[in-house]
């Protein structure tokens, strides 16, 4: 069980980023001409979110690495003993793998509207359909259950800290998004969000 988590996180993590991330970004690049990458590089509060993001992202990637090279020491470092269980290595598994689906999902549902950041030069669309009918924020929601999958694959306080590190910033993303939606879209955005959660 040990050697099929050791190729199976960092492989998942892998196609996660080149198709969730790298592979979207390519196709609606396409489409509308622009980079979609949107995040701020400068020293404001939202530029600190979007710095955070990638520092976060990038020690995630080197966990996995170290993950495949050291599996013994890497799974059992600060592990968290009761969450041992193969049942929970299984849920955490399949949590992830339909996590990837859910976000796949989303991203198509966006089409042209998907962004990384908040796209300050071009009106979106507001969507409200598919997914976006039980979720405001499908994506967001999706990321956060992978590691929350990844917690029950790899209990450990490392992989923990990932996912609280990474719900803090997802959670104050969010909340400068729906400012930014409120602005763009006014009246319609204030009957979405009455309607439907920031989650689930």
């Amino acid at each position: 069980m040990t050697d099929f988590i050791r190729v199976f996180t960092p492989l998942f993590f892998i196609v996660f980023f080149l198709t969730a991330f790298f592979g979207t970004s390519f196709i609606v690049s396409k489409r509308i001409g622009k980079n979609p990458n949107v995040l701020p590089k400068d020293d404001s509060a939202y530029g600190l979110i979007g710095k955070y993001f990638k520092i976060a992202l990038f020690l995630l990637f080197v966990y996995m690495i170290l993950l495949l090279i050291f599996p013994q020491d890497i799974s059992l470092k600060f592990n968290i003993s009761l969450l041992r269980n193969n049942i929970f290595k299984y849920f955490g598994m399949s949590l992830m793998v339909l996590s990837l689906i859910w976000v796949l999902i989303a991203q198509f549902q966006m089409k042209n509207s998907w962004r990384i950041g908040i796209d300050e030069e071009l009106k979106t669309e507001l969507i409200t359909t598919g997914l976006f009918k039980y979720s405001r924020n499908p994506i967001f929601f999706g990321m956060l259950l992978s590691l929350i999958g990844l917690f029950f694959t790899l209990p450990t306080l490392i992989s923990l800290i990932f996912f609280v590190v990474s719900n803090i910033l997802i959670q104050t993303q969010i909340r400068l998004e729906e400012d930014f939606l409120l602005n763009q879209h006014g009246k319609d955005y204030l009957q979405y969000k009455a309607k439907v959660r920031r989650f689930l």
